[in-house]
């Protein structure tokens, strides 16, 4: 009787000669001897035979454990893949990704062979395993330790990609929702420890996936961890993050927890530097980062905005945790401020007031400042305020000083704007504000902008001035005391005669704004 022994059968007859004890002592040159020579010689040499036969040991357990097969399979499948020299794979592969420049036969001849073989050319062929053999392998993988962590980190994206339907949409859709979280929790652990070997789309495709599938807390933490230490690579639409469940548009508390990792993060960083100023430690979160991150939530902000069920405490949480991050302008939080209180009619003055202060209005650039005095949405205090601030900065470009009067300042800052020591400097402003944020409302504020642009071509400073004529000033006094919004101790005095008397009080040479 002539049997074929073959990888899907081979582990099922090992299994049987086990059984029926056909060892060498009964009958030399036994099955289990012959087997054991044909894994050895043939099955365990071929990379593809190695994963079939890995996978046919799930159905013959607990005998193709003891028997050492799943050891040996894994073994063998892990020192494929772990080969440092990529010239030396012989055995054929799965690998449909762009063909890399060699592969084009533009290189020597001799330098082709070296380079065909890509250094991730097995992430393919292991998407066939479940997700249990499968942590095994990339397991045993990580403990030979000649693998990269950038080529684990690519082959978990290619085994989510493929065993999670809608992964790479960013919405898991069908499957079964159990073995789904199952397998995200276990390829969220399977990551390397270093930051940089995973792709930051990555990961957050792992946490919206991690969000819809509810996975363990444990598991949403550690991607939290990942995900706020870099958070400066992210992008508005990666924040989007639809709230799971009806109410609010969009997961607000996910990425005030995001912010809160990368504050944590770069808090330590800073007190670590502060323990090490004799040696030269390159500081991982830069002013720079920093920037970034505080421009993100503020376009962030004025996206969500647009959320009629978002409550003003969790706006204001959010914008309060970047509040001390180092950025040049606050146009970008004025228009997010200024589309809430646009969608959000209905708030008290109270309420207002308390998002108003979230504004540095020495920070606003001409132009945001322009359409801010002609905003009726604002409290009358931050529009005298702005006025203020621009008038300054206008008095004292014109002297040739670079730093405006700081104690007029802060005696007219009432807790409702914050004030700022440095002043700003507005190169091309009207570029700068048409890059907060490339949305539909950009568009409306830019229209509104050009109609306050004054005709002529006269100076930045005669524009200022005009702007604080008298005739603005009555008008945007008027419109604020008929709405009701000043209070008794407000329109005891004008706003001219109180930035006149601000300005009286701290210039030795009687410094006064222009009011007629």
């Amino acid at each position: 009787m002539t049997v074929t022994l073959n990888a899907y059968n081979v582990v099922a007859a090992r299994c049987a000669a086990e059984y029926l004890e056909m060892y060498e002592t009964v009958e030399k040159g036994n099955l289990i001897y012959k087997i054991e020579v044909f894994l050895n010689s043939s099955i365990f040499r071929s990379w593809k035979d190695s994963i079939i036969v890995l996978q046919t040991t799930k159905s013959l357990l607990p005998w193709s454990e003891e028997l050492k097969l799943v050891s040996h399979g894994l073994d063998s499948i892990a020192t494929k893949a772990s080969i440092d020299d990529t010239s030396k794979v012989e055995w054929s592969y799965t690998y449909s990704k762009k063909k890399l420049p060699s592969e084009n036969g533009n290189d020597p001849p001799f330098m082709r062979k070296q380079q065909m073989v890509p250094k991730d050319w097995w992430v393919e062929d292991l998407c066939e395993l479940k997700i249990d053999l499968y942590e095994r392998v990339i397991r045993t993988i990580i403990t030979k330790g000649n693998v990269s962590g950038s080529v684990i980190g690519e082959a978990l994206n290619a085994y989510a990609s493929r065993r999670l339907p809608g992964f790479n949409k960013g919405l898991i859709q069908g499957g079964d929702v159990v073995k789904n979280r199952l397998l995200l929790e276990t390829i969220i652990r399977l990551l390397p420890a270093d930051m940089d070997c995973v792709p930051f789309s990555f990961l957050m495709k792992l946490l919206r996936s991690a969000i819809v599938l509810e996975c363990k807390e444990l598991e949403r933490s550690e991607l939290m961890r990942r995900i706020g230490q870099c958070l400066e690579e992210a992008k508005v639409a990666d924040l989007l993050i639809r709230a799971p469940g009806g109410g609010a548009l969009f997961d607000v508390d996910a990425v005030q927890t995001l912010v809160e990792e990368f504050a944590q993060h770069a808090q330590s960083e800073s007190l670590l530097e502060d323990d090490l100023q004799e040696m030269t430690c390159p500081r991982m979160v830069s002013d720079s980062s920093k920037d970034k991150v505080a421009k993100l939530v503020d376009a962030y902000l004025a996206e969500i905005a647009r959320d009629s069920g978002l409550p003003i405490s969790k706006f204001v949480n959010l914008a309060e945790l970047v509040s001390s991050f180092p950025r040049e302008t606050h146009d970008g939080l004025y228009r997010a401020i200024d589309m809430y209180l646009k969608e959000h009619t209905g708030i008290s003055k109270s309420e207002k007031k308390r998002i108003c202060r979230l504004i540095n209005c020495s920070k606003l650039s001409a132009e945001a400042c322009m359409h801010a005095v002609q905003n009726e949405r604002l409290p009358m205090r931050v529009v005298v305020q702005v006025l203020f601030f621009e008038q300054m900065r206008s008095t004292t470009s014109s002297e040739g000083n670079s730093t405006p009067d700081h104690h007029s300042i802060r005696a007219l800052l009432p807790g409702g704007c914050h004030g700022s020591s440095r002043s700003t400097t507005t190169t091309n402003a009207e570029e700068e504000w048409d890059g907060v944020g490339a949305m539909e409302d950009t568009k409306s504020l830019k229209g509104e902008l050009s109609a306050l642009k004054l005709s002529g071509g006269g100076s930045r400073n005669r524009k200022l001035k005009g702007i604080m004529s008298k005739k603005i000033f009555s008008k945007i006094w008027s419109s604020k005391e008929r709405n009701g919004e000043l209070t008794s101790s407000e329109t005891s005095e004008s706003p001219a005669s109180t930035v006149v008397e601000e300005t009286k009080s701290t210039s030795s040479r009687s410094r006064r704004i222009s009011v007629s």
